[in-house]
């Protein structure tokens, strides 16, 4: 059906993957970590390695992508690269997205990141999004409960390409 980029797939990632598997998506999904691509492959996720701190990285893997799902609400890192993935950086991929196959943005509201960082993130999401004219959703399910989460993430996606 369509083919989506999980920027971030980490557990919750590879559980969205999953799901989105079994609606006839193809999935690709990035990851910093080399170790973390022969795992990915294994579950049918097509592996990028990509940063999302180095947007060229992430910019690759938008060929062919009808829905971006930017999954980075519980990223890890010190406070100023978190600072930089929800308003910069997201600022560039945004920019990225424009001009690429992408259809459909969903964006991770909630997390253990700073609120203010999230709330800053959904609003550039909103703004690009409505200025050219790109759908978007922002996912506010409750990270903690992964299998809740990834049904919500799941039905985003669904209504997205609806």
């Amino acid at each position: 059906m369509a083919r989506c980029l999980l920027i971030g797939c980490g557990c919750r990632g590879v559980e969205l993957a999953g799901l989105l598997r079994e609606d006839g998506h193809a999935i690709r999904g990035t990851t910093r970590d080399p170790a973390r691509i022969g795992p990915l492959n294994d579950v049918g996720v097509e592996a990028v390695l990509a940063d999302p701190d180095r947007i060229a990285t992430v910019a690759a893997a938008l060929d062919h992508v009808v829905i971006a799902c930017i999954l980075l609400g519980s990223a890890a890192g010190p406070a100023e690269s978190l600072a930089a993935l929800h308003t910069s950086r997201l600022e560039m991929l945004l920019t990225r997205m424009v001009d690429s196959t992408v259809r459909g943005i969903v964006y991770e509201a909630r997390g253990t990141v700073d609120h203010a960082l999230l709330d800053g993130g959904a609003a550039r999401v909103t703004a690009v999004s409505e200025d050219s004219q790109i759908p978007y959703a922002l996912l506010e399910a409750d990270p903690g409960d992964h299998t809740a989460w990834a049904a919500a993430a799941r039905d985003t996606v669904a209504a997205l390409l609806a």
